[in-house]
């Protein structure tokens, strides 16, 4: 805003950067530019003041579609000065001379005139189509049809004001027709997580049936194996039994051999020895038997013999067949 000092008659002007400043006089434009600084008659003069950096106007645009549905649209219009001059002879930009306060609000004018613009073609767009479909299309149609509108406005260029740039944030149903919108959606997401939930437990349960079914595999396994063992024990041990068996009758059998063979040669010697003394005379016979007798006592204390044993014993000798010497 530009800065206005009074001293006297005569008073200065001085002006920011961003600012272009037009004084007029007697005979037109006096005067003209960006950051100038100059003394001025108040009686003579008159200034504008013409901001030139961008401005931004907020959007807010309500509108019905297609099936009378209200929708909202918000967002930022930004515009620029193209031509000062031409602007401050359309719309009043002049300044207090005393304090350089504008006089008027003609920033307010300029937006509410490109949001009344901004809005028809909104309006238009809003009302050619359903509310699905608009949403489903989002922003960028209805931006692309704004700054169409926009540019083929004779109005804005008239007055030397350029739009810089049309920005959307939303395009929004009321709440109640947004819930009513997204419950479909809703359900069918919550569907699909149903869905997953049970395609996850479902899997679940195979690979529980699966670790079951290996776990009853594997058991029915070691029960085969077990059998199996149990089996070949059952059958070693019968090899084993058998082969002692086997083993045992063949010693029992060399064992009654050998019995055989030394009671046969017991039996033998018994009766070569029989045959021996069945040939004796008794005589001979009483003193084997004698001796055999006294062999077996560890002593003998006394003996008797009487003159009858004597005689029967010498009588037995004599009878005795002399042995004849073979060799």
């Amino acid at each position: 805003m530009a800065q206005i000092r009074n001293f006297g008659p005569l008073a200065r002007l001085r002006s920011d950067a961003s600012s272009h400043v037009i004084r007029y006089g007697n005979k037109g434009i006096r005067q003209s530019g960006r950051g100038l600084v100059f003394w001025f008659g108040p009686g003579t003069s008159s200034i504008a003041e013409v901001p030139m950096d961008d401005r931004e106007a907020t959007l807010f645009i309500k509108g019905r579609s297609q099936d009378f549905q209200t929708v909202t649209v918000q967002g930022v219009l930004t515009w620029r000065v193209a031509d000062p001059e031409v602007l401050a002879s359309r719309v009043d930009f002049s300044v207090a001379l005393n304090n350089g306060q504008p006089r008027s609000e003609p920033i307010e004018r300029i937006e509410a005139r490109l949001a009344g613009l901004v809005s028809q073609a909104a309006l238009e767009y809003l009302a050619a189509a359903p509310v699905r479909a608009l949403l489903d299309a989002g922003i960028e149609p209805l931006r692309a049809r704004i700054e169409v509108a926009l540019a083929e406005v004779p109005s804005l260029s008239e007055i030397a004001v350029a739009v810089v740039a049309v920005r959307l944030a939303s395009l929004t149903p009321t709440s109640e027709l947004e819930r009513a919108l997204q419950t479909p959606t809703f359900e069918a997401l919550q569907q699909k997580a149903d869905e997953a939930t049970f395609e996850r437990r479902a899997l679940a349960v195979e690979k529980e049936r699966a670790i079951s079914e290996n776990e009853l595999a594997n058991k029915v396994e070691l029960a085969k194996r077990e059998k199996l063992l149990i089996v070949e024990e059952a059958e070693n041990a019968r090899n084993r039994a058998t082969g002692q068996a086997e083993a045992m009758q063949v010693e029992a059998e060399a064992e009654a051999g050998r019995i055989r063979t030394l009671e046969t040669a017991k039996s033998e010697a018994e009766l070569a020895r029989m045959a021996i003394y069945r040939d004796l005379p008794p005589a001979v016979m009483m003193g084997l038997a004698a001796r055999e007798l006294a062999s077996k006592l560890d002593r003998i204390d006394h003996v008797n013999v009487t003159p009858d044993l004597l005689a029967s014993l010498a009588e037995g000798f004599r009878k005795v067949p002399p042995v004849v010497d073979a060799s």
